[in-house]
């Protein structure tokens, strides 16, 4: 039986089991590494993070990202943004040097058994483990409006679905959002030749400012320092106090968790979204059908002076880019019983408590799911650091004090024997 079983090799997943291997706990990892942002994300977008705030995190703060750009003679500067190939390229190097040998299965079922948890592969391994870090990134919770749902995925699709755009060439889109995603979407679009805009509900769209300069008169920084989500006090506490974030009252926790770092665009897309592309403000979709050309949208304006009139629009295909919904209902790897224990807080995501274990026992979260607990920072890359220690500080306290319940005999499914040996970890230098 394992100690820790981390389910998903993203940022969250990686940098948990870096901290879990230097820990000595006996671990297994699954998931294809970096897979959102080497599967799920076009050519040619950047990452919005400042390249100091979107290091994954090893105990020794050895593997960070500006280390592996000046091993490849890159720089990694303070308001340059780093291209998601690259940050994708770092965060498999970190695998390579910080971890055991990822396993590339998926992992499709998670259920509680004697002494710990049971976990069932793609090909039907089944192993178990005293405890569970669930670090599955934002694709189980891909969100579409509830007008587009239902209609061919050739006509809608998720800002998610798509590692390139190239399939649009030539066509007319429509793109759903109001924030980063969709944004930088339509601005990829416009440049390879697409005919596209932009619908969002509201009535302006807001673009983050150029980052103030990194070395700057002490005074400056005083009144508003330098954080891994932005300058700013505010912006500081979620980034760098994710612990002190989780004393605030459940209702100010949840209004910040909806409310902070709203939608917005970097300021270095700006100058490509705003001569390129057509931005219709104010409106929401409220039904759409299939018609001959494409999708037909029916729109309405959301603000008083709008009049809440519809605007029938055509399009050939729709791109929503309108985030993700950390809802514990999502969460379609863990059985029914088990999800059906877990406490939810208002937003329907799981409750954590003291260090990202969530009500069932041993059964810790990582990463989106507990940005209602531990703040916006678990939205980015940033809250890796502090998610990686706190947790496997959790599972060791798990660990002692959890009883060691054994396992009726030793299970083999497809020539592997659950509880075998774990992965020895690789070598290699800097």
């Amino acid at each position: 039986m394992y100690d820790l079983l981390v389910v998903g090799a993203g940022p969250y997943g990686l940098s948990i089991a870096s901290h879990a291997a230097a820990a000595g706990l006996r671990l297994r990892v699954f998931g294809r590494p970096m897979a959102s942002w080497r599967d799920h994300m076009p050519r040619g977008m950047f990452l919005k993070s400042e390249p100091w705030a979107s290091n994954l995190s090893d105990p020794g703060g050895r593997l960070r990202l500006d280390v592996y750009c000046e091993g490849r003679g890159v720089t990694a500067r303070h308001g340059e943004p780093i291209p998601v190939e690259m940050f994708a390229e770092y965060g498999l190097w970190f695998a390579r040097h910080a971890v055991p040998e990822v396993d590339e299965r998926t992992v499709t079922r998670v259920a509680s058994c004697p002494g710990g948890f049971e976990a069932v592969t793609d090909d039907g391994e089944v192993l178990h483990a005293r405890s569970v870090a669930l670090a599955v990134g934002v694709m189980p919770f891909v969100e579409i409006p509830a007008a587009l749902r239902g209609l061919d995925s050739a006509l809608v699709s998720h800002s998610s679905h798509h590692s390139d755009l190239m399939g649009f060439h030539g066509k007319d889109v429509t793109v759903i959002g109001g924030g980063q995603a969709a944004l930088e979407t339509a601005a990829l679009l416009a440049e390879q030749g697409t005919r596209v805009r932009v619908l969002a509900r509201a009535d302006r769209l807001v673009w983050n400012d150029v980052p103030p300069p990194w070395e700057r008169p002490w005074w400056k920084s005083a009144r508003s320092p330098h954080s891994g989500l932005g300058p700013g006090w505010r912006n500081w506490f979620y980034s760098e106090r994710p612990g002190l974030f989780r004393r605030l009252p459940e209702p100010t926790r949840a209004r910040i968790a909806a409310n902070a770092l709203g939608p917005a665009g970097a300021w270095w897309v700006r100058d490509r979204v705003e001569p390129a592309v057509e931005v219709l403000l104010d409106h929401e979709v409220t039904a759409a059908r299939a018609v001959p050309a494409g999708v037909r949208l029916e729109t309405r304006g959301r603000s008083a002076g709008s009049g809440r009139r519809v605007r029938p629009l055509e399009t050939e295909h729709v791109i929503a880019a309108t985030g993700f919904t950390a809802a514990c209902d999502r969460l379609d790897l863990l059985s029914p019983d088990l999800r059906a224990t877990l406490g939810t807080v208002a937003d329907g995501s799981p409750e954590v408590g003291r260090d990202f274990e969530s009500t069932y026992p041993g059964l810790f979260m990582a990463g989106l799911v507990t940005a209602a607990g531990y703040g916006p920072a678990m939205r980015f890359v940033h809250g890796a650091t502090y998610t990686a220690g706190a947790l496997v500080r959790g599972v060791r306290r798990h660990l002692r004090s959890a009883p060691r319940g054994g396992l009726i005999g030793r299970q083999s499914v497809g020539g592997r024997t659950a509880g075998a040996a774990p992965v020895p970890m690789r070598g290699g230098t800097l």
